[in-house]
């Protein structure tokens, strides 16, 4: 299996490009190339695919074999492949996910390679059942669009605004990331009753209005260095409960992304790199 190596500020995949390959059972070779021992090492698998409704089609695979619908940082990798490779000169492209078919703007350096994208990720979903998130598992938490959840292993209470960016997301707010235990308090965030499809979890820290640092908790991937989709999910979630402004520049472990949540088409709009690493084949 012939596969390349991307990431997006750190969150870091296996990609294959699936008119050359065809992969039988994604799930498990997600789980043995994310082995960073025995394995190639990534975050997941994404398979680059043919698309009846647009440029090419995205399916992407956590590190523990299941399947995501949306991957951010991934998408835009994606999009460097297809555009780098010749699989479409179309900019901007359209990309097909498992959150419906996605416009991303390409910016190329002087070598015409994409280096930059930016996404229309679309509209966040709000709506805690379709999040989805059980509100009888959970109390109001002290401000709008808070919720409170308890967490069994230190006896803690954490608020938490729910958005969907066509996967589900959990984000909270705290003075210092650094101090939050993500070992300890991710799993049992991601696996919490509240939740039906698991979560996403976030911790947020505010510099300004403008500005913010996150770390992440990713379902079935664990710690990773950059969560597009949760980076969306943590400017909606500054605007719904007043802590930030509509446009916000996100440190993350592996770099930095740029959010908008426009006002005039209720879209997120992400933008940030897409790096090509090395190509290699991987005996199935």
């Amino acid at each position: 299996m012939r596969f390349t190596k991307m990431h997006g500020i750190g969150n870091d995949y296996v990609y294959v490009d699936g008119s050359i390959e065809t992969v039988a059972d994604p799930a498990a070779v997600a789980r043995k190339i994310s082995d960073r021992h025995f394995g190639i090492g990534s975050d997941g698998l994404i398979l680059i695919l043919p698309s009846d409704k647009a440029d090419v089609r995205m399916r992407m695979f956590n590190a523990d074999g299941s399947e995501s619908e949306m991957c951010g940082n991934g998408v835009r990798c994606v999009a460097k492949y297809a555009f780098d490779h010749g699989l479409t000169t179309s900019n901007p492209m359209k990309v097909e996910t498992g959150r419906g078919v996605l416009s991303l703007a390409l910016e190329t350096g002087p070598d015409k390679k994409v280096r930059q994208v930016t996404v229309n990720m679309g509209e966040p979903i709000l709506e805690l059942g379709k999040v989805p998130v059980d509100p009888e598992k959970l109390v109001k938490g002290t401000r709008e669009h808070e919720f409170r959840l308890a967490v069994a292993q230190g006896n803690e209470l954490l608020d938490a605004t729910f958005v969907s960016m066509g996967n589900p997301h959990a984000v909270m707010y705290t003075p210092d990331v650094k101090r939050i235990e993500l070992e300890r308090v991710g799993p049992v965030v991601e696996h919490h009753k509240a939740f039906p499809r698991r979560i996403n979890a976030h911790w947020v820290q505010i510099h300004s209005r403008g500005e913010v640092t996150m770390r992440t908790w990713e379902r079935g991937s664990g710690i990773t260095l950059a969560c597009g989709t949760g980076a969306c999910a943590v400017c909606v979630a500054g605007v719904l409960t007043g802590r930030t402004d509509r446009k916000i520049l996100a440190h993350l472990p592996g770099g930095d992304l740029t959010l908008e949540w426009r006002e005039s088409d209720n879209n997120v709009y992400m933008s940030g790199p897409a790096t090509e690493v090395f190509h290699g084949e991987w005996e199935l």
